[in-house]
């Protein structure tokens, strides 16, 4: 039976978010990570930046050394966090049960979809470098760690299916290193027992992996065979999307907080139009330049997703404040208990707090 379990990434997430925001970066070497006058380490880098030598977990400064085209850029979390929800929902119009494993990569259940393995392969990444210009590579797989260890196989742009029957065919020379949770410890140990490779796991049998390792070594054999957990646990979309902007001198006037706070309400709309979500529920949060805070909520019988909407609620929450009497630092605004919204849905609110 053909594997619907999908893996699906983009290598060097971080440094690869940083070159397509940047179109001088595209032919040059990208390295992410902290800031190398204080002894920081490269987080992420590019496919190239690695072919030069540098490694994960590196200082930066020894990295630029070794790769003296790069260029090295601090950590922006947000810009990531932001890129990272455009591809899931990029992803999830292709295959909405999805499973997020860290920013920039995604298990996926395909085993409702009529595409073959390969024709939704090809939709991903279609749509990824289409939308987003990123580089996914996608395996498929029995079980989720053999669908990731395709995708690593596979490469950027990349697809690997492996079949159940070809699981551990497949699996057989990769270094046991590759399997599931074997760290330091239990890699020396398998080595004492003679055991380099996948393969040489699975042959050392029962008995000897019991007798050596316990429970572990059955684990371990299991793995080597290719059986391995296939559940994908999904999370039908987010709970909560939000949206913050820190005044940095405190902010009185009316109306220049109206424009902050039109600006939350169109980045928020973006926001759930890529989920494509309603929200049923909108929390404005406040910080004084005192230091105190306030919050306020609106709900409503069925789902807003409209600027319109939005404005309309969050002006009405600013209202309730002490907007234009004392001096505001931030801004936040959350939308909450989301949802699908049916064709039908309107817009009326039910009650504030």
């Amino acid at each position: 039976m053909s594997p619907r379990i999908f893996y699906a990434d983009v290598p060097g997430f971080y440094a690869e978010v940083e070159r397509v925001s940047r179109p001088e970066l595209a032919d040059r070497p990208v390295i992410v990570g902290g800031d190398p006058r204080k002894k920081g380490v490269v987080q992420a880098a590019t496919l190239d930046a690695l072919a030069a030598g540098v490694a994960l977990e590196m200082p930066v400064e020894l990295a630029l050394t070794r790769c003296p085209r790069a260029r090295a850029l601090r950590t922006d979390m947000p810009r990531y966090r932001e890129m990272d929800k455009r591809l899931r929902a990029c992803v999830r119009r292709v295959c909405d049960q999805l499973e997020t494993v860290a920013l920039g990569a995604f298990f996926l259940d395909a085993r409702a979809l009529r595409q073959s393995d390969a024709e939704i392969a090809e939709s991903l990444r279609e749509a990824a470098l289409r939308e987003l210009r990123l580089p996914l590579r996608i395996g498929a797989g029995a079980a989720k760690f053999v669908a990731r260890l395709a995708a690593e196989e596979a490469g950027p742009g990349g697809f690997l299916a492996v079949s159940a029957s070809d699981s551990q065919r497949f699996l057989a020379p990769l270094p046991v290193t590759r399997l599931p949770g074997v760290g330091p410890n239990t890699e020396a140990r398998l080595l004492e027992m003679g055991a380099r490779t996948a393969g040489d796991v699975a042959a050392l049998g029962r008995a000897a992996l019991e007798s050596a390792l316990g429970n572990r070594g059955l684990e371990l054999l299991g793995a080597a065979l290719g059986r391995g957990d296939d559940r994908v646990r999904v999370s039908r979309h987010p709970q909560t999307l939000s949206q913050e902007a820190t005044l940095a001198h405190g902010e009185i006037d009316r109306a220049a907080l109206g424009e902050h706070l039109r600006g939350l309400v169109e980045r928020l709309e973006r926001a759930l139009a890529l989920e494509g979500l309603a929200a049923r529920r909108l929390v404005l949060k406040v910080r004084y330049a005192d230091g105190q805070g306030a919050t306020r909520s609106h709900s409503y019988e069925s789902g807003v997703a409209s600027v319109a909407a939005l404005l309309g609620g969050a002006q009405d929450l600013l209202m309730r404040t002490d907007a234009g009497t004392r001096p505001i630092r931030l801004l936040g605004l959350a939308a909450t208990r989301l949802e699908t919204p049916r064709r039908d849905d309107r817009q009326l609110p039910l009650f504030d707090v």
